[in-house]
């Protein structure tokens, strides 16, 4: 079986490519995505190879963006969207929730909008203001939308695959401060058959208590892990993958053993995906919880400037310390 280490960016980049290669109806669009390769580079080269008709540099208009990209799913394309950061979507909501989401159900399932909108999140990286928000709510609060997000190079590959392949619009959530960490691929072989795209993975196993996270967020909890060893406590780490549909079979199982959970966002915590994630848990491990559910997540704020966002950012320590909180209980 073919494997490479890959940064998460190439893996990202190698997945496209693949995807390009497969079917000729795939196509990407994006500001900057041509020429210049992206901002993160993860188009680069593509347009070089395969042609300025398939690699399509855009205007600066995420509005145009998204609906020019409606038009070309329902004639029997694939577009893949790239969004050059999470705070410039906003833009294309409109078309996003009122177009993508509904066109299915609206034409009664007539049409259908296969297509990707890919959008660098979270962050990390010391950007300025509108760089580094966590959008995911939004997107999965909204019926007809689907929302994934990678967390390694070896899920990015796979992921943006089976979404380009997927018949239904797809929101894919790529977590920027970790474009340049490397991790094994396996290039070919049953590895997207063992984990569907819409399925959470078990990242580390652990006894003593559980932590859910996604994206970003994920090394962060397995760093968390790792130092918790160090005195003698097991924590087990999923990472949820896909937001929505939530896949919480995983989960469920991981707190019944534990009877304790932590969850993990970088997105603020009122109304955040933790608060769906904790209130499922609780209905449906009530009995095999010995703490509440906790939350770590970014604060109720606009992200700050860079150079107090590590103050904002869920850390190492934070996480440790809800841990602690679940064992006082």
């Amino acid at each position: 079986m073919a494997t490479e280490t890959l940064t998460l960016g190439k893996a990202l980049n190698t997945g496209l490519r693949r995807a390009l290669e497969h079917d000729q109806k795939v196509v990407i669009m994006g500001e900057d995505v041509g020429k210049l390769g992206g901002v993160f580079r993860i188009t680069d080269g593509l347009q070089k190879d395969f042609g300025d008709q398939r690699v399509i540099d855009t205007p600066l208009a995420e509005s145009g963006i998204i609906g020019t990209a409606v038009g070309l799913a329902i004639r029997g394309f694939r577009p893949v969207c790239e969004i050059q950061f999470d705070g410039f979507v906003y833009p294309a909501y409109d078309q996003i929730v009122s177009q993508v989401a509904k066109m299915h159900y609206r034409s009664q399932g007539k049409v259908r909008i296969p297509m990707v909108i890919r959008i660098p999140y979270g962050g990390g990286i010391g950007a300025v203001e509108h760089h580094s928000e966590s959008p995911e709510a939004y997107f999965a609060h909204t019926a007809g939308l689907k929302v994934v997000t990678c967390a390694n190079p070896q899920d990015a590959y796979w992921m943006i695959q089976q979404a380009i392949a997927s018949d239904d619009p797809i929101v894919f959530l790529e977590p920027k401060r970790r474009y340049w960490e490397k991790g094994l691929v396996e290039l070919d072989g049953p590895l997207a058959e063992a984990y569907p795209l819409h399925s959470a993975r078990v990242a580390r196993a652990g006894t003593d208590a559980t932590l859910l996270a996604y994206g970003p967020m994920v090394r962060t909890c397995l760093d968390a892990a790792t130092a918790a060893a160090e005195d003698g406590r097991e924590l087990e780490v999923v990472d949820l993958r896909t937001l929505s549909p939530l896949d919480l079979t995983a989960a469920y199982e991981s707190v019944r053993r534990t009877g304790r959970c932590v969850v993990v966002h970088e997105a603020p915590g009122n109304l955040g995906l933790g608060a769906e994630i904790a209130a499922r848990i609780t209905e449906e491990c009530f009995y095999s919880l010995e703490s509440p559910v906790l939350r770590v997540t970014g604060f109720d704020t606009p992200y700050p400037a860079s150079r107090v966002e590590e103050e904002y950012l869920p850390d190492l320590d934070r996480v440790l310390d809800a841990v602690d909180r679940a064992f006082r209980w």
